[in-house]
């Protein structure tokens, strides 16, 4: 449901862009939302169950960038859901999927109800929010669409078999979709990132991740910040750029 403590949605009346962002309350969502306020844009955020801290950073943002900034909290792999945050909008410039979760463990100790939370959070969602985002975009014939995957998803990763799953899924979601799209000049990419020093890396330990940032060329772990600054990027693209999976990984993988 959207909080009755932000606008339920920008604006008839701003003609500043609008983007939708899911997974904002924090990490790599947050960063990107904050990069696009200060580019002018009008918000919509979304989390899960983090109400206090999303409806803290909408306030926070108008605030700063005298941008408009909802907020809507609810579960994104449910579709009766996503047709409620869908259900005011009526222009939409750039969706975000960044929502994700991870499940750490063997394949075989994974219970069917944890593998369905994980596609239903990772996999479903971007397929909701993409399918509403869509029309909005033909009917401007212009719009972006990028999709937060991970190199998990080019490689995968033991005892992370279905957070791999989702995000090669995404990939193939983000190329075959961009192809759909691409005569309305709807661009659809995706960045697979690889690791990003958020609270999904939270289990490591302070060992672990010196070990981890040893392996990796660059020798640490990206910044959200950092994160947010190559997707402003990429959406700076012209739309001749799409279909494309583009790593973030300081040479990792």
């Amino acid at each position: 449901m959207y909080s009755d403590l932000t606008p339920i949605f920008p604006a008839e009346s701003s003609s500043r862009p609008i983007a939708l962002i899911t997974g904002a309350s924090r990490g790599i969502g947050k960063a990107i939302a904050e990069t696009f306020a200060q580019a002018g844009y009008d918000l919509i955020l979304t989390c899960r169950q983090n109400r206090e801290k999303l409806e803290t950073l909408c306030k926070s943002l108008s605030e700063a960038y005298s941008i408009q900034a909802a907020a809507f909290i609810g579960d994104l792999g449910d579709y009766e859901t996503v047709r409620e945050l869908f259900a005011p909008i009526r222009r939409l410039n750039l969706l975000v999927n960044n929502a994700g979760i991870s499940h750490i463990g063997l394949l075989t100790d994974m219970s069917p109800d944890q593998w369905r939370r994980v596609m239903s959070t990772n996999l479903d969602a971007c397929f909701y929010t993409c399918k509403l985002a869509v029309p909005l975009m033909l009917h401007r014939h212009s719009g972006r669409i990028l999709n937060i995957s991970s190199v998990w998803g080019l490689v995968g990763a033991s005892c992370e078999v279905a957070y791999s799953a989702t995000k090669g899924a995404i990939n193939s979601l983000t190329m075959a979709l961009a192809k759909e799209l691409a005569p309305s000049h709807i661009a659809v990419n995706a960045i697979a990132f690889g690791a990003v020093d958020t609270t999904m890396n939270g289990h490591l330990s302070v060992e672990e991740k010196k070990t981890l940032c040893e392996e990796i060329p660059a020798e640490k772990m990206a910044a959200p910040e950092e994160a947010a600054v190559c997707i402003s990027h990429i959406l700076a693209m012209p739309d001749y750029m799409t279909g494309e999976i583009l790593k973030f990984d300081g040479g990792w993988i």
